[in-house]
């Protein structure tokens, strides 16, 4: 069983930065893409951006791209998601999640974590 949890969600300032990280579970990290999700309140899911298995490759959605970094550390189980320019319209839950990259370059989780809030005031 793989499970992921989250941390370094919290209350920042527009303009400043937030590094979340996922600690994965198991043996087989390094097998699964891992990518991040977010969801704000009243609204869907949406995913944010997504790094493949050997970290070679990284894909964002538009609303973060040039703002956001994501990494990982395949001797360490974990995946970072760094966190630039934050705007309030950043605010919301994210997810860290571990699966396949799509054709689309987005990610087809077949793992989820707990969420972790992030709010940027204005």
């Amino acid at each position: 069983q793989v499970q992921l949890v989250e941390s370094g969600g919290g209350l920042v300032q527009a303009g400043g930065s937030l590094r979340l990280s996922c600690v994965v579970s198991g043996r087989t990290f390094s097998r699964y893409a891992m990518g991040w999700f977010r969801q704000a309140r009243g609204k869907e899911r949406e995913f944010v951006s997504t790094i493949s298995s050997s970290g070679g490759s990284t894909f964002f959605a538009d609303s973060v791209k040039g703002r956001f970094t994501i990494s990982r550390d395949n001797a360490k189980n974990t995946v970072y998601l760094q966190m630039n320019s934050l705007k309030p319209e950043d605010t919301a839950v994210y997810y860290c999640a571990a699966g396949t990259i799509t054709p689309r370059y987005t990610l087809r989780a077949d793992y989820w974590g707990q969420g972790t809030q992030v709010t940027v005031s204005s």
